[in-house]
């Protein structure tokens, strides 16, 4: 079996996720996870009915907890 090259983290970073879309993108997700009230280890996440990248919002009636699988099945659908 081949052997994989090592991740570069630090570029990975500053080319795709510190960017100021990625970082924004970042926050809002997190907003969501405070408003639901998801701590740090809870295997739930917040999901968004309506995407954020379609127009959604963190209103209440836009975020709901849901299993990680479910929530990476929907994507941004």
């Amino acid at each position: 079996m081949p052997r994989k090259k090592p991740r570069n983290y630090r570029k990975e970073y500053k080319e795709y996720h510190g960017t100021p879309q990625q970082r924004k993108n970042r926050a809002l997700r997190n907003k969501a996870r405070r408003k639901l009230k998801l701590k740090v280890g809870d295997s739930r996440e917040a999901d968004h009915r309506k995407p954020l990248s379609k127009g959604g919002t963190n209103g209440k009636k836009n975020i709901r907890a849901v299993s990680k699988k479910t929530n990476r099945k929907k994507g941004n659908k």
